[in-house]
């Protein structure tokens, strides 16, 4: 099925992360032309740029996306090179890794979450919108934001993560009612992951009896992959396959609920945890 990306101009925020990355190869399969954005890993995002045969419809832009002026300088740099922007992705995303409850947990912390998860989506977004012009071809805008299943159930020990996702429902459910008042085929959705094989999280993951616990919430018992949250991306941002969605938050996370499914006698965490890397 063409999804009608080819020449529409994609930027994607925390794209030299694992999810960035996978995102990267399945717009650019598509025909996108790309605005890969990273906060810190502008030099190898730029050397990931060069190893592709797609390097010449593709750039490389360093901001900080909790600075509103860095993010209106990182869209500029996008309209200069491509025109206009098409399809926006907000998926830069911090992970504390230490487990601490709300009364331990800095200020400092607190806030820096808040800043990159939530705010940098807000500030991504309005530039985005700000920008927004409809299209002669009537193909609408698409703006995704990457949240979590912490947003939905909540994570012990990251409150900072979960309150910054939690945020994003507010973003969608409201910005695509304003959305269509630039341009009417515009449309806004969120994609909700579960655990994922990333940089961030696999750290997490190979500590003993982490498997075990997050699939036992699981119907389908393996670990996602950034090539599924990257898949589901493209579908969303499709002016073909999902002309008719917005508003929506799409979960993909193995059918997680927020009660256990599975006893730790009927998990194999060794084997999910072989399945993921082979698949990685």
């Amino acid at each position: 099925m063409d999804l009608l990306l080819t020449d529409k101009t994609v930027l994607i925020t925390g794209a030299s992360g694992g999810i960035g990355r996978a995102m990267a190869r399945v717009f650019a399969a598509e025909g996108a032309n790309l605005v890969l954005h990273a906060g810190r890993n502008l030099d190898w995002l730029k050397q990931f740029i060069e190893h592709h045969e797609w390097r010449d419809r593709a750039i490389a832009v360093q901001a900080d996306v909790a600075d509103p002026a860095a993010v209106e300088a990182m869209f500029a740099a996008a309209v200069a090179r491509f025109g206009r922007v098409d399809v926006c992705i907000a998926n830069a995303g911090k992970w504390p890794p230490e487990d601490l409850a709300l009364h331990e947990l800095p200020e400092a912390r607190l806030r820096n979450t808040l800043d990159i998860n939530l705010f940098g989506s807000i500030w991504t977004a309005r530039c985005f919108m700000k920008r927004l012009t409809p299209r002669p071809d009537q193909h609408g805008a698409s703006l995704v934001f990457i949240g979590s299943t912490a947003g939905r159930f909540g994570e012990r020990g990251h409150v900072d993560y979960s309150v910054g996702k939690a945020g994003l429902y507010g973003l969608v459910r409201t910005l695509k009612n304003e959305i269509t008042r630039l341009d009417p085929f515009a449309r806004v959705n969120m994609i909700e992951p579960g655990w994922t094989v990333t940089e961030m999280a696999r750290e997490a993951l190979e500590k003993p009896g982490v498997v075990e616990r997050v699939v036992s919430t699981m119907a389908v018992r393996q670990l996602g992959r950034a090539t599924d949250i990257a898949r589901v991306a493209a579908f969303l941002a499709s002016p073909a396959a999902a002309r008719h969605i917005s508003g929506e938050v799409l979960t993909v996370a193995g059918g997680m609920e927020g009660r256990l499914l599975w006893k730790d006698a009927e998990i194999d965490a060794a084997a999910i945890r072989r399945r993921a890397k082979d698949q990685a």
